[in-house]
C-alpha cells in the first residue's frame, strides 16, 4: 500500500539526536550527542525504597487510571517549589503535570496556533520543540542568539513582521543547544515586547536547577503580571529522564484548554512515576541531591573545556556555560561542519550538527553541539582529541 501522509508530517524528518542514539551501542563509541543526565545522578537506592513502599501501601492507586491534571500531592509540591525557588506562580495560575517537558511545549502550541500561525524561537533552538511546532502546522520564525540571549532588535522585527505570531518560545537559562544564559535586561525587554505585541511566551526551564557557576537570574515568569507566560519544567534532569515527568505553570484559563488537549493525547501522565516523584520530594532532600548533580556537572564541564582549550585551534570558538549540560562549538568561515560530523562518526565520536537546531532546516551552520553530562570522565579528553585532530586536518 502507498501511504499518503498528512501535510503536517509529510516533510518532517526524524530527530537527528534520536537517530544518532541508534549507533551508540557500538563498542568504543563516545557520545557527545545526547541530552542524557549523568548515570551517577540517578537516586537509584531511594527509588527502590519508594517503589516498594508504594506497592505496599497504595498499589491500586498506582496501577489505576488517574486525573488528567496530575497527582494532587505532586502538583501541590511543585507549586510550592516553584514559588519558593523561582518566584513562579500567582493566584490565577495552576500547575499541570505532563509526560515530560516536551508535552507541555506541544500542548501550548496546539491550543494557541492555527495552521500557518507563527511561533518565534531563538535560532538555534531545541530540536524537540521545533518539531513539535512543525507537527502542529505552525510556521517557525527564528531570531538569532547573541552572547547574552536572543536579539531584542531581531525579536521586535519578527513580531512586527508577523502579526499572527501566537507564541515566543525561549530557553533563557543554559539554552539548548548553545548553553548560554539570557541577561536580566533582555528578559525584561522580551516580556515588554510580548505585552506590546500581545503574544504568549513559553519559558522552557528544564536546566534551571543545574547552575554550578555565576549568579541566579530571575525567571521571566516571575515578572508575569497578566498571565502571558507559560513556564515549563521537568524532573528529567534532576531525578529521572526515563520517568517522563514534566509540568507547566500557566494561567488557569489557558491551562484548562491544555488539559482538554492532554486528555486526547494520553489521558494522564504515568501515575506510578508521579507518586514516586511526590514521595521523593516529601521524604528526601532534593536540594542536597541537586547540589551533588551540580558538582558532577561542574567537574565534567571543566574537563571538557580544558580539553577543548588544549585540542582545538584558536579559530574554533565555544561557549562557556555556567550550568546545564551543553556547550556550542563554531568552526571558522568556510569550514565543512557536516563533513566533520560524518568523519567524527567514522571514528565513533558522535556530535549533533548545528543544522538540526535551525528554525529553517535548510539553512547552513558552522556549529555543532557537545554534551558533557552523559560521557564518562575518562572518555571526554579522548573524544575531544579526536575532534581536534579532525578539525585541524580540515583547516
Amino acid at each position: 500500500m502507498e501511504y499518503r501522509f498528512s501535510e503536517k508530517l509529510a516533510n518532517m524528518k526524524p530527530s537527528a539526536i534520536r537517530e544518532i542514539f541508534k549507533s551508540l551501542g557500538t563498542p568504543g563509541a563516545i557520545s557527545f550527542s545526547g541530552g542524557n543526565p549523568a548515570a551517577e545522578s540517578f537516586p537509584v537506592k531511594e527509588f527502590a525504597e519508594i517503589s516498594s513502599r508504594i506497592f505496599e501501601s497504595a498499589p491500586i492507586e498506582a496501577l489505576q487510571y488517574s486525573v488528567t491534571e496530575g497527582y494532587p500531592l505532586l502538583r501541590q509540591l511543585v507549586e510550592q517549589r516553584l514559588r519558593e525557588r523561582f518566584s513562579v506562580g500567582t493566584a490565577d495560575d495552576t500547575i499541570i503535570i505532563t509526560s515530560g517537558g516536551q508535552q507541555a511545549i506541544e500542548l501550548t502550541c496546539k491550543v494557541l496556533c492555527n495552521e500557518g500561525d507563527v511561533v518565534i524561537a531563538e535560532n538555534p533552538s531545541f530540536i524537540g520543540a521545533l518539531n513539535a511546532f512543525r507537527s502542529c502546522g505552525a510556521k517557525l520564525v527564528g531570531v538569532d542568539l547573541e552572547s547574552d540571549g536572543i536579539s531584542i532588535e531581531g525579536l521586535e522585527q519578527a513580531l512586527r513582521a508577523n502579526p499572527n505570531a501566537k507564541m515566543i518560545y525561549l530557553i533563557p537559562t543554559f539554552q539548548n543547544p548553545a548553553g548560554i544564559t539570557m541577561s536580566l535586561a533582555k528578559r525584561k525587554a522580551v516580556y515588554e515586547l510580548a505585552q506590546k505585541y500581545d503574544t504568549v511566551i513559553f519559558e522552557d526551564n528544564p536546566y534551571g536547577e543545574l547552575r554550578f557557576a555565576g549568579e541566579e537570574v530571575p525567571t521571566i515568569k516571575s515578572m508575569d503580571t497578566d498571565g502571558r507566560v507559560v513556564y515549563g519544567g521537568s524532573f528529567s534532569k534532576i531525578l529521572s529522564a526515563g520517568m517522563r515527568i514534566g509540568f507547566f505553570c500557566a494561567n488557569q484559563a489557558l491551562a484548562a484548554k491544555m488539559v482538554v488537549a492532554k486528555q486526547v493525547e494520553d489521558v494522564h501522565t504515568n501515575i506510578m512515576f508521579q507518586m514516586m516523584c511526590a514521595d521523593y520530594l516529601t521524604r528526601y532532600d532534593l536540594d542536597d541531591h541537586i547540589r551533588k548533580i551540580r558538582e558532577i556537572y561542574r567537574r565534567k564541564s571543566g574537563l571538557m573545556l580544558e580539553s577543548l582549550e588544549r585540542e582545538l585551534p584558536e579559530s574554533v570558538t565555544f561557549t562557556r556555560p555556567e550550568g546545564g549540560i551543553f556547550l556550542w562549538c563554531t568552526l571558522p568561515e568556510n569550514s565543512d561542519m557536516p563533513a566533520l560530523v560524518r568523519d567524527a562518526a567514522k571514528e565513533l565520536v558522535f556530535v549533533v550538527p548545528g543544522t538540526a537546531f535551525n528554525c529553517d532546516p535548510t539553512a547552513p551552520s558552522r556549529s555543532f553541539r557537545l554534551n558533557y553530562s552523559m560521557p564518562a570522565d575518562e572518555v571526554i579528553p579522548k573524544g575531544i582529541a579526536i575532534l581536534g585532530k579532525l578539525i585541524r586536518s580540515g583547516l
